[in-house]
């Protein structure tokens, strides 16, 4: 029994020394390293379609976070999401357009921020007056909605409690879509639409086409999410009469219903500040897509149209992001899609 035992041991740790090996070649073979990470010291110079953006004055878009820093009663932290705010801040920058930041309380909000950020996001962190703004952010009572030709809610766990509620922000909305402006929300943003009513007495969202992060997605990242919030988003949406458009996880779902755009989650947040750019009657200045949104056209194939159309894309996009193609295998995985799993992988190689 000892000497079987023994020779068993050594098989798994044979095994384990081969998996690694094995684990060790499919990474190199992935060749990561040709696709390196923005750089942290990217500047607001890095950004060709800034520099290329229009001289025009367009008036003013207000751009609002959260104000809250934890979700709930939990130690999980909330928050406003730094892609989601930076990206469209430079598009509406580039489009001629000045910006302010509100929040409900004033003052710093808390910021989220991924690992993999790109120039934009990096931009953002090193802009002294972008920055100036936000750790200035104007209380959301104390807006003139008159003043601004858009608004736009940044997403974040935060909005699920104190965008719905408050009246200010029903205000601020009611009084940009009356006067004819645009109203644009992404990922959880859309918060901030769900208790709104027009002039009329009639829900903003009532008939309407519309998005904003599904509840798929939220209870893929949370299984708990339906005790932590109050409620879910995409439930929330529905009962306020909007017509949900759902998009695959994780990928830009961009929903325009006139001056109505909203967003599913932070893949869409370019988009989405484009769009509002059009709905305000101009074309988006041109801008380069990041490797980021080169892997979203890539898998956007794969879910219409199938392996082999998303392999042909790949091809032409050698830039696309292998780790955002490898983190979709992966959550193909985690869902039991063993074959989406193993398609998806490969389309990283």
């Amino acid at each position: 029994m000892l000497q079987w035992l023994t020779r068993l041991a050594t098989g798994f740790v044979l095994l384990a020394a081969l998996l690694s090996v094995a684990g060790y070649a499919y990474m190199r073979s992935l060749d990561l390293d040709s696709q390196p990470l923005a750089d942290p010291g990217s500047t607001t110079v890095d950004l060709e379609f800034l520099r290329n953006g229009t001289t025009e004055s367009r008036g003013k878009i207000l751009m609002v976070v959260t104000s809250t820093e934890r979700i709930g009663s939990s130690e999980k932290r909330a928050g406003f999401e730094l892609t989601e705010l930076s990206r469209a801040y430079y598009v509406f920058l580039a489009n001629g357009y000045a910006v302010d930041i509100a929040s409900p309380l004033g003052g710093r909000p808390p910021m989220r921020k991924d690992d993999e950020l790109v120039a934009a996001d990096h931009a953002f962190l090193n802009d002294p007056l972008a920055q100036h703004k936000l750790d200035n952010s104007l209380p959301v009572a104390d807006i003139e909605p008159g003043r601004y030709a858009a608004v736009y809610f940044v997403g974040g766990k935060g909005t699920m409690f104190d965008f719905p509620d408050n009246p200010a922000i029903q205000r601020i909305v009611r009084d940009i879509y009356r006067s004819g402006g645009v109203v644009g929300a992404v990922c959880h943003g859309p918060a901030a639409l769900l208790n709104v009513r027009l002039a009329d007495g009639s829900p903003l969202l009532r008939g309407r086409r519309a998005t904003g992060f599904t509840n798929a997605e939220e209870l893929f990242l949370l299984k708990d999410a339906r005790e932590l919030f109050p409620y879910l988003l995409q439930d929330r949406m529905v009962q306020a009469g909007a017509r949900f458009v759902e998009g695959p996880l994780y990928l830009d779902n961009t929903i325009v219903d006139g001056r109505l755009v909203t967003g599913q989650n932070p893949w869409s947040a370019w988009s989405v500040a484009e769009a509002m750019v059009t709905a305000l009657g101009h074309v988006p200045v041109a801008r380069e897509p990041t490797a980021e949104e080169l892997a979203v056209q890539v898998l956007d194939a794969y879910h219409r149209h199938g392996a082999s159309a998303a392999r042909q894309l790949k091809a032409r996009l050698p830039q696309a992001d292998k780790r955002l193609l490898l983190m979709h295998a992966v959550v193909a995985g985690m869902q039991g899609r063993w074959g989406d799993a193993y398609r998806l992988q490969w389309l990283a190689h």
